[in-house]
């Protein structure tokens, strides 16, 4: 098939509001489910552990400490079932991917390093 024609096709259902979010992020990540007839939002907060793919096929895993056990979920970007991602707090992180939480306990399991936002002053 042409790619012109599959480009197209895919921009409709590219997600409209942007939402910037990096690797090591703390996020909460709004999901619709749907019990029955009934629909309602539900939020899964944690660190955001690496993101893959481009396109519509881009994915993006968060991990998050529940009960005393690791819980990671896949949630794909631009999917409807994804209401909106929240950015609680911005992680400075050196790899790609941060496979090295899994091996972590307890306050380590979730501890990123804050981002530091510089202040420049000006000069007069």
């Amino acid at each position: 098939m042409n790619q012109v024609l599959l480009d197209k096709i895919e921009s409709e259902q590219y997600r409209k509001d942007k939402t910037d979010f990096a690797v090591g992020d703390t996020v909460k990540v709004h999901t619709k489910v749907v019990e029955g007839d009934k629909e309602r939002i539900q939020i899964f907060t944690g660190v955001v552990m690496g993101r893959r793919g481009h396109g519509l096929n881009a994915t993006f895993t968060v991990r998050r400490i529940s009960y005393g056990e690791g819980v990671e979920r896949i949630f794909p970007t631009h999917s409807p079932r994804v209401e909106k991602v929240e950015v609680d707090r911005k992680g400075a992180v050196r790899r790609a991917k941060l496979t090295y939480l899994r091996g972590r306990l307890g306050k380590g399991a979730t501890a990123v390093k804050e981002k530091e936002t510089r202040v420049v002053a000006k000069k007069k």
